[in-house]
């Protein structure tokens, strides 16, 4: 890896009274590495004896004997010596430390004609890794910020590595052109008993050795205003799945900028303790919190902060730490709680002056605290955001409960009634019915009548049960009312059940088996993303811009004003609590509504209100183009039950355009042929990636025999190429003037506009299974790599989002190739980070590799390079995940997204049907997709002119590029810049 930009060196001053000379203090010691204990050095002029002198007196030695040829009465006579007209005896300076335990520096000088200053200067010539350049003294240090700071002070050129932002080791030159090296690692091949070497405390830089009394930081916490930023991490309220991803973003982002990291265990009750309580981070300290559950820094209820001396306590002991930033992971409690915190900021300083806890002094520098807030939340019950940390791993836990319960209802003909979580918000409960196809669910945003909800279920279910359907599922939020706020309990759905339809029914209470498990890779996509975000946040924040709230809506990490989010969140149950219930749906987000939509349009087959009249009622024909992705059977499914509670009928084109072309493959889907489908992997329908053109006028003939009125196409690259040959072809066939519509269903995600496919997050949470996996494989033996390869044709997609879910140490993707210099950089960044690896975690190490990166550095030849240069210092391996990553049962997300983006294609087909629809015929061939924080309608024809390299099958942007940069930050590749 290479060293960051190192300071120039500048002339060193002479030695000057400074605080960095302070008297070093007894508690504090460093040993050396290699077990030297004298080193002699000489210096050629006198200039450089007083600057050799200055630089290791700052270093923390004591001068304890000093000889001089011109001063008759030295401090000590050195007798012994008489070749040097000076001489200075340095000693370690440990006043606990046995006399054998020091090492002494005899500095002498011997005035040469031969001594060239040039040639000193040249072993500090930057571009060399002076590890390599002769020997080095090198010594053990705990605190390697204090021996920066002082370098810093003198502009001493230094090479810290294996980056500035977190230094292991610091290798520089005294004046004399001596090479010394300074580490945090002890050496484990040396029996040599250790000496000891102090450094002043006043260039103690790590924070959580500040003395606790308030009479004594006076010096350290009165920081300029060029201090260095100090930012505090806490997670807070309810647990949940991706808060270590966030706390890993936040640390490692910290660092990277060049600020002190700090986590704040159990909550604000830590804040309000103190203490140990609040740990300045290291970088490999987060190592492995990717795939952990819940909060590993903890979270706990603080009734203290929520009483004013709590919050004074809180406020004292950030400033003891020197703590001026407050990043707060947490629901709308936790985050108003911070709002506060920030508002009485001044008047908490000014009593605590008061009281004379602190001094003018000591609260310098710190007149302003800033908040970020990260949601994490698994009801999903903030505005202003459409996903909260934590929620979709919450809902994927409901739905793979609700799938295997599934099972036994059609087994038995049952009916189940799942509660959920969700006091205030149904959105569990609503993304649970969808995702699982249940027959009814109750949520509190918009409640059933009072008087009619019993009639109104019992007449949905028992007409599902008329059809044939051997299994109902009613999804319960757990603050569920009606019309009038009186509770609904699973067991008053269950009583209705049995009395009114006889049906054998039972509860399921899931509990708090929604909050367990590791977070999947949408989780753990925007907790970091969010909390990268977190840091520049605070970075740009100043005492004037308002706290903000990161969140996401679409596909889009957004800012949004935190006291204006978590009062909008607040009064959603005021609204509820009034009976305003559609004021309490307009303050849920754009996404929310939508699905709820969706859910009654795809739910009520059979409500004659619904159904257009019969001259506006089409028919629609369904095909899947491509490879199968997860998802693709719930889009044809939301589709088809679409068409039908509006008056149209659905037909599906089976085994793609061949089966079409070849055999005039069509059938009229019903409801009960799709019921299922919404939990299936692959294509139900059939797929395959030939296009229009296996036969392009025996297409059109069979869309003019069966008269479709529009086509909706759900699949990757093929469907889209598949759209533009129709709609090109529409000059020669009257037939294709139809509108028509791809939906993006690829792993891949290479589809020209839109940032999100269906089946990407399936593969994305199959690649992260799997690498989990391999980690804990190589865990095993600490000293593996696996290099692993995943699909994605010549977009980078999969790779770049894999590579931040797993914390890959490097990602390779076909936009950016893989060159020998990179791989070069890579090696010597392994070796680099398992020579620093303590061998406390049990982490494995991961690169991931697009199939299509290079034609000529393969999976197999980059495992056999890092292998040869590792020179048995560490092993490698390869694994191809293959087919595994197209999914089993698809993810609730694409579950979803498929859901909601079919039903838009349907309203899209029907409001294309005349010019009164506002689009030309172009616009009547369109992609739909998820751009930003909205979803959008795009020509195909503007697309593949413009937005498409063809040849390489995907769009000439990739949206993905920062994504693949904060994963390189966050896994220590400090050669990336962003």
């Amino acid at each position: 890896m290479a060293a960051s930009p190192y300071l120039e060196p500048q002339t060193v001053p002479e030695p000057v009274s400074s605080p960095l000379l302070e008297e070093p203090s007894a508690s504090s010691t460093l040993s050396l590495v290699h077990g030297v204990s004298f080193l002699s050095i000489v210096a050629p002029t006198q200039d450089l004896f007083s600057k050799t002198l200055s630089f290791y007196l700052d270093l923390g030695f004591t001068e304890l004997l000093v000889y001089n040829r011109s001063n008759p009465s030295p401090i000590v006579r050195a007798d012994h010596c008489f070749d040097s007209t000076q001489e200075s005896w340095l000693y370690s300076s440990a006043s606990k430390a046995a006399e054998g335990e020091r090492v002494t520096i005899t500095l002498r000088l011997v005035p040469s004609s031969e001594f060239d200053p040039a040639l000193a200067a040249s072993e500090t010539r930057k571009e060399r890794d002076w590890r390599g350049q002769g020997a080095a003294f090198v010594f053990y240090t705990p605190y390697i910020d204090r021996l920066i700071q002082m370098l810093r002070h003198h502009k001493i050129l230094y090479q810290p590595l294996p980056s500035d932002s977190d230094p292991i080791e610091v290798y520089a030159h005294d004046p004399l052109g001596n090479l010394l090296g300074f580490t945090v690692k002890a050496n484990p091949f040396t029996s040599a008993r250790p000496t000891f070497l102090q450094l002043p405390d006043s260039l103690l830089n790590a924070s959580s050795l500040l003395p606790k009394d308030p009479a004594e930081i006076s010096s350290s916490a009165s920081l300029s205003s060029g201090k260095r930023k100090k930012i505090g991490i806490i997670t807070s309220g309810g647990d949940a799945p991706g808060m270590n991803a966030a706390v890993r973003a936040v640390v490692r982002a910290a660092i990277h900028k060049g600020c002190d990291a700090f986590a704040i265990y159990e909550g604000y009750e830590g804040l309000v303790q103190g203490g140990h309580m609040i740990k300045q981070m290291r970088w490999e300290d987060v190592r492995g919190w990717l795939s952990e559950g819940g909060t590993l820094i903890g979270t706990a209820r603080s009734a203290a902060f929520r009483e004013r001396w709590g919050r004074l306590k809180a406020a004292k002991n950030m400033i003891v730490n020197g703590i001026d930033a407050l990043i707060v992971c947490g629901g709308d409690g936790s985050l108003t709680g911070a709002d506060l915190f920030r508002a009485e900021w001044p008047g908490l300083l000014k009593e605590l002056i008061e009281t004379k806890e602190l001094t003018d002094s000591q609260i310098r520098g710190y007149e302003h605290l800033t908040i970020v807030g990260l949601v994490g939340s698994i009801d999903n019950d903030m505005s202003s955001t459409d996903a909260t940390i934590g929620a979709y791993s919450s809902l994927t836990r409901i739905c793979q409960s609700v799938d295997f319960i599934d099972a036994t209802a059609l087994s038995h003909s049952r009916a189940f009634v799942v509660e959920v979580m969700g006091r205030h918000c149904g959105w569990l409960a609503l993304m649970a019915g969808i995702a699982t196809g249940a027959d009814y669910v109750f949520i509190p945003e918009q409640p059933p009548n009072a008087s009619e909800w019993g009639n109104e279920i019992c007449s949905v279910v028992d007409a599902h049960r008329q059809k044939g359907k051997r299994k109902t599922i009613v999804i319960v939020c757990e603050g569920a009312i009606d019309s009038d706020l009186n509770p609904i309990s699973a067991e008053n759905v269950k009583d209705l059940l049995v009395e009114r339809l006889g049906l054998d029914t039972r509860i399921t209470t899931l509990g708090h088996v929604q909050r367990g498990g590791s977070a999947v890779a949408f989780d753990r996509l925007i907790a970091t993303m969010q909390g990268y975000d977190a840091v520049e946040a605070v970075l740009e924040s100043t005492p004037d811009t308002p706290s903000p709230m990161i969140g996401i809506n679409e596909n889009k990490i957004s800012r949004k004003p935190l006291v204006q989010s978590v009062a909008l969140t607040k009064e959603v149950a005021s609204a509820i609590k009034k009976k305003d219930f559609a004021r309490a749906m307009s303050l849920r987000d754009t996404e929310f509504a939508d699905y709820l939509l969706a859910f009654q349009a795809i739910n009520n087959i059979d409500d004659e209100s619904l159904k257009l009249p019969q001259d506006k009622r089409l028919k629609i024909a369904i095909i899947n183009v491509g490879a199968p992705a997860g998802g693709m059977n719930a889009a044809t499914r939301a589709a088809t039950c679409y068409c039908l509670s509006r008056g149209h009928r659905a037909f599906a084109i089976h085994n793609g355009f061949t089966g079409l072309a070849r055999h005039g493959s069509v059938k009229e889907l019903h409801w009960l042929d799709v019921d299922n489908w919404v939990i299936r992997g692959g294509s139900e329908i059939g797929t395959n990636r030939n296009l229009p053109d296996v036969d392009l006028g025996m297409v059109a003939y069979y869309f003019q025999k069966y008269e479709f009125d529009g086509l909706m196409l759900v699949g990757g690259f093929e469907a889209f190429l598949s759209l533009s040959q129709l709609e090109q072809a529409r000059v020669s066939y009257p037939a294709l003037r139809i509108p028509m519509v791809c939906l993006p269903a690829t792993i891949s995600n290479n589809v020209p506009g839109t940032e999100y496919s269906v089946g990407s997050d399936t593969c994305l949470n199959a690649l992260v299974d799997y690498c989990d996996v391999i980690k804990q494989s190589a865990s095993a033996t600490r000293r593996r790599v696996f290099v692993v390869e995943v699909q994605g044709g010549k977009s980078g997609y999969v790779a770049a989002y894999a590579g931040l879910c797993v914390g890959a140490l490097a990602v390779y993707t076909p936009e950016e190739g893989i060159s020998l210099s990179m791989l070069e950089k890579d090696v010597k960044f392994l070796r680099e980070s398992y020579a620093n690896d303590e061998g406390q975690n049990r982490a494995g190490k991961l690169i991931l590799r697009n199939e299509k990166t290079s034609t000529v550095f393969s999976t197999e030849i980059i495992a056999d390079v890092i292998r040869e240069e590792a020179k048995g210092r560490f092993d490698a391996r390869t694994a191809n995940p293959g087919h595994v990553q197209q999914g089993g049962i698809p993810s609730p997300m694409d579950r979803l997204r498929a859901t909601r983006l079919a039903v838009k294609c349907m309203e899209f087909i029907e409001t294309s049907q005349t010019k009164d629809g506002g689009r030309s015929t172009e616009d009547t061939a369109a992609v739909i997709g998820i751009m930003g924080a909205s979803v959008v309608f795009t020509g195909v024809r503007h697309l593949f002119e413009h937005e498409t390299e063809a040849e390489n099958r995907r769009p000439r942007k990739t949206f993905w590029t920062k994504t693949k940069k904060v994963s390189a930050i966050l896994s220590g590749r400090q050669d990336i810049d962003i």
